[in-house]
């Protein structure tokens, strides 16, 4: 069973960047889907990316198109999601989710996920 934790939140002023980090452990990650998801205060949990296990198919939610940017370091089995751009609206709960089963079609929780427990981005002046 694969345990996830997530790293890299804080504190940053809009406009500027932050890189998270999803670090796998009792497995690898290579075999699969990882989707990154955050969670603001009052709101539902939404899926804002998504890597896929074999051909590393990326997907990004049309709020971070273009501004975050999906990648998977395979030897250190990781997954990254660089933030660019930060906009005081993306101030959430940040968690990654794993699972072998998962399409990168549409990002959304899956009953089988694995979780990590989430890390704070706070975008404010």
């Amino acid at each position: 069973q694969v345990q996830l934790v997530e790293s890299g939140g804080g504190l940053v002023q809009p406009g500027g960047s932050l890189r998270l980090s999803c670090a796998a452990s009792g497995d690898t990650l290579d075999s699969y889907a990882i989707g990154w998801f955050r969670q603001a205060p009052g709101k539902r949990r939404e899926g804002i990316s998504c890597i896929g296990s074999r051909d590393g198919s990326t997907t990004y939610a049309d709020s971070v198109k273009g501004r975050f940017t999906i990648s998977r370091d395979s030897a250190k089995s990781t997954v990254q999601l660089q933030m660019n751009s930060l906009k005081p609206e993306d101030t959430a709960v940040y968690y990654c989710a794993a699972n072998p089963y998962r399409l990168c079609v549409l990002i959304e929780p899956r009953v089988d996920d694995y979780w990590g427990q989430g890390t704070q981005v706070t975008v404010s002046s």
